[in-house]
């Protein structure tokens, strides 16, 4: 796990279990604004793709990229990568509102497109990704990592579909994250460029409520957002909330932040809760708090059990193997893009309806 206490380019370890032979699936690598680029392409490389090339206009970020990536060959121009025939996906992480149109030229270039989240920052550009995707039958796929990067998320998944806690009812999100001033690009305090709190976090909580329910859609029925201890940065939302209802009956409540404080160990202590019919989840994705004992916590309690699961290198991280596949196979088993693009517009729904609190 590098950079527990920086948020913006934290990367969990990658856990290998390749898919695919070496060089049988290269990729390559867009846009680097965003330090989640690392997470991403480490955990391609361990399910067996072949990191090939990475262009981005700015040189210090491609040398820092490419140090931890000796092997990458550096483009000359983003057009040297999409003409590149034997690259399958690109990657990016570009700043959020310029992600859209990137994965747009993407699959105008006939590879799919892996973007970090938010996937965009407003619904026109919602529509515009839709349409591509249809014109093209490229792949628009979503990095979102705090259910498909984190091992205890995915464990609850596995719990959930066999049962453990009966019908889903509630999911309760809180996703605080270490604002760290100093090190944040001038974009993150940019509205039209990062897309607002509820835009950027809350697309994961958006994505763990869907797919938790097991739902197909959702209504938001409440959002708020504040600038409530950063009034320097005017247009920076630090604080955000939304409820959501899903079409088949289950809550959804998530709360979003940028107040972890500085003593604690981990840039944010995200947690999510799970009520069922029959039992609770509870997720310590990142920390259990006042200890030592890392990543990787679940907390069940049903008609016959209470565990404390500790899951920290023993489940993995599916997705990413499953997404190489489904670019190779042209199949849908690492998510739908109905479900991708689902996520995305509760966020923006939310973030536009949101009540300003301060």
């Amino acid at each position: 796990m590098k950079n527990a206490a920086d948020g913006m380019n934290f990367s969990p370890a990658a856990i290998p279990k390749p898919v695919v032979e070496p060089g049988e699936f290269k990729f390559a690598a867009i846009g680097l604004d965003h330090g989640h680029i690392y997470g991403m392409c480490e955990a391609l490389i361990g399910a067996g793709g072949t990191l090939s090339r990475v262009y981005d206009g700015n040189e210090q970020r491609l040398d820092a990229f490419c140090e931890s990536f000796p092997n990458v060959k550096r483009a000359r121009s983003e057009n040297e990568v999409l003409d590149d025939r034997e690259i399958k996906l690109v990657a990016g992480a570009a700043i959020p509102n310029e992600r859209c149109a990137l994965g747009i030229r993407v699959m105008d270039a006939g590879k799919d497109y892996f973007t970090d989240k938010a996937p965009m920052t407003t619904l026109e550009q919602l529509e515009d990704a839709k349409k591509a995707v249809k014109r093209t039958n490229q792949k628009y796929a979503v990095y979102y990592s705090e259910r498909l990067h984190t091992e205890t998320g995915v464990f609850a998944g596995q719990l959930i579909k066999e049962g453990a806690i009966g019908k889903v009812l509630q999911i309760i999100g809180l996703g605080p994250h270490r604002l760290n001033i100093p090190s944040r690009p001038d974009w993150f305090f940019n509205f039209e460029q990062y897309g607002g709190i509820i835009c950027d976090i809350g697309s994961h909580q958006c994505e763990q409520i869907l797919y938790y329910a097991d739902a197909k859609n959702a209504e938001v029925t409440r959002s708020q957002v504040a600038n409530y201890n950063n009034p320097q940065y005017p247009e920076l939302e630090d604080f955000g909330e939304a409820m959501l209802v899903c079409d088949n009956g289950t809550s959804g409540y998530f709360r979003i932040d940028w107040f972890t404080p500085a003593g604690l160990q981990m840039w944010g202590d995200g947690r999510t809760f799970i009520l069922g019919s029959e039992g609770f989840i509870e997720m310590r994705k990142f920390m259990n708090i006042g200890t030592n004992d890392g990543a990787g916590h679940l907390f069940l309690a049903n008609g016959t059990e209470e565990t404390h699961y500790n899951v920290l290198g023993k489940v993995g991280y599916p997705y990413f193997g499953e997404l190489i596949l489904d670019c190779l196979n042209r199949t849908e088993k690492a998510m739908t893009q109905e479900h991708a693009f689902k996520a995305a517009e509760l966020c923006l729904t939310a973030q536009k309806m949101a009540v300003r609190l301060k």
